[in-house]
């Protein structure tokens, strides 16, 4: 009778990697837009679904104006620019990305900008890219990248708020465990260009946006805060959200007055659907962190490993959901493994900060999975990955995490205590000593976090010390 084939630690962490960088590469930014752009006749044709090819749009547009922001800003606009004859681009374009993902292209005005924070080179990116877009004519062409990321890199906030007031508010936001629906609400309201305010600005020229979405359910009014189509929420939303979260008394006096006159109806309110701003727009998805799951579902199986999707969707706060995921994995191993086994997901979960150490989601789901294993042991050999598609978690040099069942003991032989440091949300300081941060560099795309969490059929005897 044969066995299934037992993996070392050392092999099953990197096979974790390979899994997680199939899910990366399916999100590759220059190879998804030159899906959804061509020349066909002379003319630009855009693709409005890459599963129908007869479903497009094209024009004889007189000029095209590009405007790319995100993480993916770079990469997207040099696909672009090799699609798109240069007798047909404006004079003015301008690309804003994050310093890690800078890169110059020739002809093209590209910005460096913060990132989760915006700062003041944002600000100037911003209010150039609604210069061009207001510039924009009827028969021409607002072509937007858009990519995750996107929200904190055009900063433009309303004529009576300053930068440091949207700073603020954006950092107690992305500190209280808020998700990124209802912070994108909020900077909505204190902006000019998101919400569809950037289509707005282009309007009465065409506008069409291609998108690369870092939110899990697709959502293109939440996507860089959805600057190029209509907002369902209101200003009273983003007033509840502020309040539900204590927030409300802690934000500035100018946000609160801001949003309490918009809710008078005295300051104009996010363009709804049926605006007629959005007859001369359209949009397309081409990469997301669904279809980047399924590349890691196809890669753990293409590994050998017998493989189950986790949560497609994967959110709440991230020491909860480790610990409901070893308590997932503790049920499986006690029924019995017989095969190398991966489970995989996808999602974005959140941070209530308590501490004021270093890390960010996914180091945080790292060390209190390694944690709580030791509350609820798994009987196998095990490893456990959580990163960032785009390289970087939080405000670190780390995507992540890669753990394995030896973790937490190289962590107490380096004099580190595990549970203190995940109470400070310390985790990078915990994975950094026991060599368990995942460190990718920038990835150029950004389409969420992937989780891979694999296990042998019986613990094997090889382990890492």
């Amino acid at each position: 009778m044969s066995h299934p084939t037992q993996h070392p630690l050392s092999t099953l962490r990197d096979q974790a990697l390979d899994i997680f960088n199939a899910g990366v590469l399916a999100a590759n930014p220059s190879l998804a837009v030159k899906r959804a752009l061509s020349i066909d006749n002379e003319q630009l044709k855009l693709a409005l679904d890459l599963a129908d090819k007869n479903a497009f749009r094209s024009k004889h547009w007189s000029k095209i104006h590009l405007i790319a922001f995100g993480k993916a800003a770079c990469a997207m606009a040099k696909a672009a620019l090799e699609i798109i004859p240069s007798r047909l681009l404006a004079d003015e374009n301008i690309v804003i990305c994050n310093y890690e993902n800078l890169t110059t292209l020739n002809g093209i005005e590209v910005y460096g900008a913060g990132h989760p924070l915006p700062d003041e080179n944002g600000l100037l990116a911003a209010k150039k890219c609604a210069e061009i877009a207001h510039h924009a004519q009827p028969n021409e062409l607002v072509l937007v990248l858009i990519s995750g990321g996107g929200s904190a890199l055009i900063p433009y906030p309303t004529n009576t708020l300053s930068l440091a007031d949207k700073v603020a508010t954006t950092q107690s936001l992305l500190a209280c465990g808020a998700t990124i629906h209802e912070i994108n609400c909020v900077r909505k309201h204190l902006s000019q260009l998101k919400g569809g305010g950037l289509a707005k600005l282009a309007a009465p020229a065409d506008l069409h946006a291609i998108i690369l979405s870092d939110v899990l359910d697709d959502d293109l009014s939440v996507i860089a805060s959805g600057s190029t189509v209509a907002d369902n929420t209101t200003f009273a939303d983003a007033i509840n959200i502020l309040i539900t979260y204590q927030l409300w008394d802690k934000v500035p006096n100018a946000v609160r007055d801001y949003l309490k006159q918009g809710q008078k109806g005295l300051n104009p309110e996010t363009p709804k659907q049926s605006d007629p701003i959005f007859n001369s727009t359209s949009q397309i998805l081409i990469g997301s962190n669904a279809i980047s799951l399924a590349a890691t579902t196809n890669s753990a199986t293409n590994l050998g490993f017998s493989t189950q999707v986790y949560n497609s969707q994967l959110c709440g706060e991230a020491k909860q959901v480790a610990e409901d995921w070893v308590k997932y994995a503790k049920d499986l191993s006690e029924q019995g493994i017989n095969k190398p086994l991966a489970l995989v997901a996808g999602g974005e979960t959140t941070v209530t900060l308590s501490g004021d150490g270093k890390g960010g989601r996914n180091q945080e789901m790292c060390l209190a999975f390694a944690i709580a294993e030791k509350k609820y042991p798994l009987d196998n050999d095990w490893v456990f990955l959580s990163g960032g598609t785009d390289g970087r978690d939080g405000p670190t040099d780390a995507a992540g995490g890669l753990i394995d069942k030896n973790s937490l003991k190289r962590m107490i032989s380096a004099n580190q205590n595990p549970q203190a440091l995940l109470n400070n949300n310390d985790a990078y300081t915990a994975l950094n000593s026991s060599n368990d941060l995942l460190i990718t560099g920038a990835t150029g795309t950004n389409v969420a976090d992937l989780q891979v969490l694999l296990i042998n059929p019986h613990s094997d005897s090889n382990t890492l010390s």
